[in-house]
Formats: structure tokens, sequence, C-alpha cells
């Protein structure tokens, strides 16, 4: 159980999302961003963040963290900081730390959220599920799974590195880019092509494959160049789309996903009228002898802003209901 006030924390390779959960069933008081290429480490990005707060004192802190949680000491895998349970504990004077995989409070969001709301985008026109595994991904600095299985009358969260496995061309004109693309670590996975840094990437090799400079020099330059009608940036996002049906789809396979497939993180969002045409939706469909099951499939683009803050609040608020990893540190 998680002594309330509970500080929620979602730390990526980008941003540091905090929020306070004063008791169960309130609101979540959101604190304001920070960067963590801009503060030190996670205690002086809290502090910071708390500056304003005029409320009670977390007791507790549930934090997210985008790599994987296998001791209560880590390092995160896109960023420089090192997050350390005991000494965030200390430093803040809780009574206990836990620490999770950043999509493990992401799959927990999925059972609080709602299309009527306006917290989730449909893809495609399958019904939406009532029951069934549901998988959670998202392209974003880095690219994070994980999935949530009813397991009896209870709900388990599978933290994955799915996004560190291969990822190859299907077609002829896709195995013409494939030279051009760069490697990380030797290899081409799903993270390396579909995330923000994915982005700048096939831009660079589109344009390297038609002979031209590429003009861009971030991730997010590509998506406002498509805003403006450039070609190159139209048909990096439209490919984009379509590797990200491919992939959601192979993990919906994977998983046995018949509870509905939800892309949350940083890029998703951004482009959700581009993966509402028909390059998404076809691609995830396609998966020959099953593609019957995977047109029944639901798929969303998870457009609350902040999902995992709020899958955090559901799991200090009825940790009974779910089953998943954590690593932590409690005061003696």
């Amino acid at each position: 159980m998680f002594a309330f006030p509970v500080l929620l924390g979602d730390i990526g390779g980008t941003n540091a999302r905090f929020a306070i959960l004063p008791a169960p069933g309130e609101p979540v008081q959101l604190l304001p961003r920070t960067l963590t290429a801009q503060t030190p480490d996670p205690v002086d990005a809290i502090r910071i963040a708390m500056t304003d707060y005029a409320g009670a004192a977390p007791r507790s802190a549930m934090i997210a963290v985008a790599t994987r949680v296998d001791r209560p000491v880590i390092r995160l895998t896109n960023a420089h900081w090192t997050i350390d349970a005991e000494a965030i504990g200390r430093a803040l004077g809780l009574e206990r730390v836990t620490l999770v995989n950043d999509y493990t409070p992401v799959a927990a969001s999925v059972t609080v959220l709602d299309v009527g709301r306006g917290d989730l985008a449909r893809l495609g026109d399958a019904a939406p599920a009532l029951t069934g595994t549901r998988v959670v991904l998202g392209p974003g600095t880095g690219f994070g799974v994980a999935a949530l299985v009813p397991v009896e009358d209870r709900l388990a969260i599978l933290a994955t590195e799915a996004g560190h496995m291969e990822f190859g061309p299907v077609t002829d004109d896709e195995a013409a880019l494939w030279p051009h693309l760069e490697r990380v670590g030797g290899r081409v996975t799903a993270e390396v092509v579909l995330s923000g840094p994915g982005l700048f990437r096939l831009s660079k090799a589109l344009a390297a494959h038609r002979g031209v400079a590429c003009p861009y020099t971030m991730p997010n330059d590509v998506l406002a160049a498509a805003r403006e009608g450039e070609a190159l940036a139209i048909d990096v996002l439209d490919l984009f789309a379509r590797w990200l049906g491919r992939f959601a789809g192979d993990l919906a396979l994977t998983f046995e996903a018949s509870g509905g497939v939800f892309i949350a993180g940083g890029i998703a969002p951004r482009m959700v009228d581009i993966l509402q045409k028909d390059a998404f939706r076809k691609a995830f469909d396609h998966k020959a002898p099953h593609e019957a099951w995977a047109r029944r499939v639901p798929a969303f683009v998870i457009v609350n802003p902040e999902p995992a803050l709020q899958g955090l609040a559901a799991l200090v608020t009825h940790p009974g209901r779910f089953v998943f990893q954590s690593q932590g540190w409690k005061a003696p």
C-alpha cells in the first residue's frame, strides 16, 4: 500500500513529468514538466517541479522510467540520468519509492482512458473489444511496449523491450532504401526507425536514396515540413505510418491482443490524421494467414496528454488489481 499523498513521476529520455495524487479518487495535480538534458539528476528535477506546489508533502512515490527496471538503481537508456530509488527517498523524506518501466503505467492507463471523453482516437473501423489482452506501444525518444493481460480477476502488466527487435524491409522499394539507413549498434530495430530519431534517420535515408540533400536537422523539422506540404516530409511520414502499422500488427499477433492496440508516445498524437489514412491500417491488417483476425483488432492513438501519470494513479490507487514488476526502496 502507498502512503498518500503520492508523488508520481514519468521520466523519459527527453522529458520528466511529475504529479501529486493527494488521495485515492482525487484528481491528479500536474506539476511543471522538466527536461532531462537541462537538469543534473531526478532529485533536482523533482524539487524544481515542486517549487510552486502548496499542498501536503508527498509521503511515497511511484516513478516510471524509460529503461529496463531490474534493480533499484538504474540508468536511463536515452539520457544521462541515474535513477536511484533510495537516494530519491532519502532526499525527499519519503517512506517508499517504487520504480517501474515507463510503459507499465501506460498499460494501466487504458483501463481509465475513454474514447467518449476524447482520450483516444480510433484507427480503422474495427469495433472496440471488451475483453482480451491489450498492447500499448509508443514511438517517442525511444520505443516502449507493454501488454495488459487478464488473469482471472486481475490484470498482469508485461513490460518489454520489444522496441529493440530487428526490423526489416518487405517490399522492393523498402529493400532499396535499406543500404541508406543508419544502423545503431550495427542493427536496424523498431526503435531505430520508429522513434523521434528514427524520423530523422528515415528522412536522411529517403533523401540519399533519391540523390538529394536532406533539409532537416531534427525530428520536429520533419513534422513541421509535412504540415507545410513538403513532398519529402510527407513521404517520410507516410512510410513511418506504414511501418508503425506493420509493427503494431506484429505485436498484436505476438500477444494475441484481441482487446486492442493503443499507441502512445510523443509522435503519434501529432500525426493522428496521417495514421487514420489507409497506410497504417492496411499494414496492420496484412497478416496472412491471420488477416481476418487482425481486421477485428481495434487500434487507437492515445491523445490524452499524460497517460503515464493517469496510469500511475490507477496503480497506486488499486494495487491489488494489477500484477507488475517493480524495484524500489522502503525507509527502515
